[in-house]
């Protein structure tokens, strides 16, 4: 049977029942997103069979969907044990003991986001850094009395700055190649927008930590937690090595799965050496994390996480909503809700402003950061060659959208991922995300300007049109 192009109405069909579902699920009944994604499928499913698809069709296109984000999904398994392993072994521990030594809140904003930035522009992965040094810092502002909520923003805005400039980033990458042009001419591109959009967000950071310090900090609080640390593990500098084993793995270029799973083992094998785990406590704390009961509430959330199990509530999220996005994208869906905006852009801005809404948009419905690159980038392609406009051009502005708003949805697997590692919801750490937030505002802002917009013509800067 052959796939018909859909009508309007039934592109809209499943895409709004899935916005309808889940916010009702989610802000009326207080449901996780799970079951209304896989109700949305099933309703997506329905359509897909209208317009033509057969059964196989929607199983071909959900297993493919799932198959193209396998790797990540071993890698947020990979994490999992990280984690784990690493709170055994008192790494993270002992980073948030040091950490609180040396920071303290009027610095602490803007100094994790720039730390949080380095990590990812070595590894190559926002997920390594939010699960490392990410981990650790909302540790540290725990002690210091800082809200969860900005602090993960801050965690997402370093991490996600340093995961768009790194060459050795999946996201990265796929936006030079979906846009055909030399990887490092897409990173200098970038730094037209990326880089006055995170001086920006760590100008507001050093605003908020500036007020955090004004209003002191609770000394009591902090001496209590390194008490409490150091009686629960042998706090020592020598377990700030695995970190270090992590940048040097991404020097390396080590892929980022072996490099996880390497690190892990080394946890596990510091936390033998120096806590005196047993090698049945490591095997466990790779599955089920770590747990203690230490009666200092703030301890105990801090040290008890980690573990394969702990990640599987991420993984079934990302399998459901990427077979949702799987399905649209077979029955064509997307294409058509897309189609009737591609006569209105008259100009370099409007273009602009269309493809990162496009990305956002695709990240909200499609829950897939990679497809919000390559979508938007297949769709606009031709606009941007009959304006003239360089292809660097048009792949810096799919990261700004498509990868910066990935970590701003629950329901998308990147935005599933960050909640579950930083423990902190979604839409909690949305509003202080200032990094994510501003850029692509001011990506739109200098296209209307003229400011960066790159044409074929000598790769010349030029006014826009």
């Amino acid at each position: 049977m052959n796939i018909r192009k859909p009508k309007l109405w039934e592109a809209l069909v499943p895409v709004l029942s899935m916005t309808i579902i889940i916010v009702i699920a989610i802000l009326f009944w207080g449901l996780e997103p799970h079951i209304p994604i896989v109700l949305a499928c099933i309703i997506a499913s329905f359509m897909a069979l209208r317009v033509g698809c057969t059964w196989e069709d929607i199983l071909n296109a959900i297993l493919e969907s799932n198959f193209r984000a396998l790797e990540a999904l071993f890698i947020v398994m990979a994490v999992g044990m990280l984690i784990g392993s690493w709170m055994l072994a008192g790494v993270v521990p002992a980073m948030v003991y040091y950490g609180l030594q040396v920071i303290t809140p009027s610095i602490f904003l803007a100094t994790g986001a720039v730390l949080c930035a380095i990590v990812s522009v070595a590894s190559g992965s926002s997920w390594t850094s939010s699960g490392t040094v990410g981990i650790a810092l909302m540790g540290i502002a725990a002690g210091l009395g800082i809200n969860p909520a900005l602090a993960a923003g801050m965690v997402i805005s370093g991490a996600y700055f340093g995961d768009k400039l790194s060459p050795l980033s999946d996201s990265t990458n796929v936006a030079a190649a979906t846009a055909e042009t030399p990887l490092y001419d897409h990173v200098a591109s970038m730094l037209w927008t990326t880089l006055p959009s995170f001086i920006l967000a760590l100008i507001i950071y050093t605003i908020i930590g500036i007020g955090y310090g004004s209003q002191g900090y609770d000394l009591s609080r902090i001496t209590l937690i390194q008490d409490t640390l150091s009686s629960l593990f042998n706090i020592s500098p020598i377990l700030l090595l695995p970190p270090i084993f992590v940048i040097v793995a991404a020097v390396l270029r080590i892929p980022a799965l072996p490099s996880l799973l390497g690190v892990s083992f080394i946890g596990g094998l510091w936390a033998m050496i120096f806590q005196g785990a047993s090698i049945g406590n490591v095997l466990e704390s790779f599955h089920y994390g770590y747990f203690a009961e230490t009666g200092v509430e703030i301890v105990d959330k801090l040290v008890n996480r980690g573990g394969l199990d702990s990640m599987m509530w991420t993984i079934s999220l990302i399998m459901f909503a990427l077979a949702f996005g799987g399905i649209l994208e077979k029955a064509r869906f997307t294409e058509v809700l897309i189609e009737p905006i591609i006569p209105k852009i008259k100009s370099v801005a409007s273009l602009v402003a269309v493809t990162i809404l496009t990305g956002i948009i695709c990240d909200f419905v499609l829950t897939d950061q990679y497809i919000a690159i390559i979508i938007p980038g297949r769709i606009y392609a031709p606009l941007y060659d009959e304006m003239g406009l360089e292809r660097n051009f048009l792949s810096r502005t799919l990261e700004d959208g498509g990868t910066l708003w990935s970590p701003m949805f629950p329901w998308n697997g990147c935005g599933a991922y960050q909640a579950a590692t930083l423990g902190v919801p979604t839409f909690s750490y949305f509003p202080y995300a200032f990094f994510n937030l501003i850029n692509p505002i001011v990506s739109i802002i200098m296209a209307y300007l003229g400011i960066g917009v790159l044409y074929k013509d000598k790769g010349e800067v030029k006014e826009a049109a």
